[in-house]
């Protein structure tokens, strides 16, 4: 009897999940532009700036969710805050996986990047090895490296304001070599950080979806390079080495200052010290080559392009520069310049720094999550095997809640001089679910410090040709995975005699970065 009820109610689970699944199959898909036979949106998706075409569809299609068939492959757009918690999530036991990258990981070589990596055990044990250095508390103890290096930038900028760019890249490089490999960079023309820069330059350029018709067709990589048409071949060789020589090159150094006895405390130090008597030794030391690899990946380009945007914000409105000077002047100590310890007393530079990753995100859809099983929300059918896509642009532009949302106006995240609760940080810059970036207490706090002192030390403001007419900024950006301000021109001086002495003394401190 007991056989015949078990038997009865397993095929009666079995037959309404079948009736479930075909019913959801019934759905109708996410709405989106019309599509062509066969090849669906391929001809409509732009492969730069997508994230602003993906928001002007979910707004004429009044959907904050949208669905496109590239070729036979499902994408699925969100663009609001509520769609991307909901999903990514709430349901992220079925969303955090990642979709399979043919240019970037199996042609590039960049498979030793946990971000790309699909969800399971190996990329936990690479994501547990950066939290374990990037948590909020233990992101704290970089603070002091990270206010030497903003004092060194100053003195650049000081020095030479026509290369504000080069500037920001040697400082970003600076605080990463040294916490990751215990690394000093010193010279402006760092063998380490111009191999870096150009390998992750060549990851910013693969990582645009559609950029490479390999991504869709994965057979494209058995193609020989000498054949027509396979150029992206040969780019992929050319990168593929700048990509694990960044990897192994500073891995190496790493270990030949640990070897000589005098290594500082590092990422690479640390991790490196517990296995002694580990059993899998070979392994583990490749996750921490892999992992050391992904924090310069992860975190360089992403600081500099949030303090360069912060160079065009104060350009487009200098009001908002004097309202930080006149904060900064009335908190800080004379002779002092700014430190952590201010950042609670000083609630408009903090707006500053959220409107600046809001009004031009460093990553506007950043990497897409994978959806491996169908899913149905909001009465809509998610198909299996879906690329989904985080439109953080269009979040962090919503008009509900960033009004004239193109404008910027750090003030909208304050009321009565204070943080407004009721305005959502700029978060989704970070990402969403188990994919959020792990990096971002750290890179949250270069971007602080760094802008603090600019603004208490330099006016900005717009430059002004030899005839006396001023150079209007194009806000133009270079698109990519990480969008970068194109070059632009702009007059940096100190604000005084004072704060240049103060800026030179800062040349006395102990540099041990």
């Amino acid at each position: 009897m007991f056989l015949t009820l078990s038997f009865f109610f397993t095929i009666s689970a079995f037959l309404c999940g079948l009736c479930l699944r075909r019913n959801r199959s019934r759905l109708p898909l996410p709405p989106g532009p019309p599509k062509l036979p066969l090849v669906g949106h391929l001809f409509q998706v732009p492969s730069t700036f997508e994230w602003e075409t993906y928001f002007d569809w979910s707004k004429q299609y009044n959907s904050d969710v949208i669905h496109l068939d590239v070729l036979g492959t499902s994408v699925i757009v969100l663009s609001s805050a509520k769609a991307a918690i909901d999903l990514l999530e709430k349901r992220s036991a079925i969303y955090s996986d990642r979709a399979r990258l043919p240019m970037v990981c199996e042609l590039m070589g960049w498979d030793f990047n946990f971000g790309f990596m699909t969800y399971g055990e190996h990329r936990r044990t690479h994501r547990r090895l950066f939290h374990n250095v990037f948590h909020i508390e233990a992101a704290q103890l970089f603070r002091p490296k990270e206010l030497i290096a903003t004092h060194e930038l100053l003195r650049r900028i000081l020095v030479d304001p026509d290369s504000v760019m080069s500037h920001l890249r040697h400082m970003a490089g600076k605080i990463i070599m040294h916490v990751a490999y215990g690394i000093d960079v010193e010279e402006k023309d760092d063998l380490y950080i111009n191999l870096a820069e150009k390998a992750v330059h060549g990851l910013v350029i693969a990582s645009v979806p559609g950029r490479f018709l390999v991504d869709t067709f994965p057979i494209l990589k058995h193609v020989p390079e000498w054949f027509p048409g396979a150029g992206f071949r040969r780019k992929a060789k050319e990168w593929r080495n700048l990509a694990r020589s960044m990897r192994d090159k500073p891995f190496a150094e790493a270990k030949r200052i640990m070897a000589a006895g005098n290594a500082p405390h590092s990422f690479i130090a640390s991790a490196l010290g517990t296995l002694e008597d580990c059993p899998d030794k070979e392994y583990q030391e490749q996750v921490i080559r892999g992992t050391a690899g992904t924090m310069y990946a992860a975190g360089a380009d992403t600081t500099v392009s949030a303090i360069s945007t912060f160079i065009l914000a104060i350009l487009s409105n200098p009001e908002a520069q004097k309202k930080a000077q006149a904060e900064l002047d009335s908190v800080l100590k004379p002779d002092h310049l700014p430190d952590f310890d201010d950042e609670p007393s000083l609630p408009y530079v903090s707006a500053i720094v959220k409107e600046v990753l809001r009004w031009r995100p460093v990553t506007p859809v950043g990497i897409p999550h994978f959806l491996p099983v169908e899913d149905e929300y909001r009465g809509y059918r998610l198909p299996p095997r879906s690329i989904v896509v985080a439109n953080a642009w269009a979040i962090l532009h919503d008009e509900s809640m960033y009004p004239d949302p193109y404008a910027f106006k750090p003030e909208r995240f304050l009321l009565n001089g204070k943080p407004n609760p009721a305005i959502r940080s700029p978060d989704a810059v970070f990402g969403f679910g188990r994919r959020v970036c792990p990096g971002r207490h750290m890179a949250t706090s270069s971007v602080w410090i760094a802008i603090a002192s600019i603004l208490a030390t330099f006016d900005i403001t717009k430059a002004v040709e030899d005839d006396g007419r001023v150079i209007e900024p194009t806000y133009e950006y270079f698109p990519g995975l990480v969008v970068m301000p194109l070059p632009f021109k702009c007059s940096i001086k100190p604000r005084s005699p004072a704060a240049a002495e103060l800026i030179q003394a800062t040349a006395n401190e102990e540099m041990d970065l």
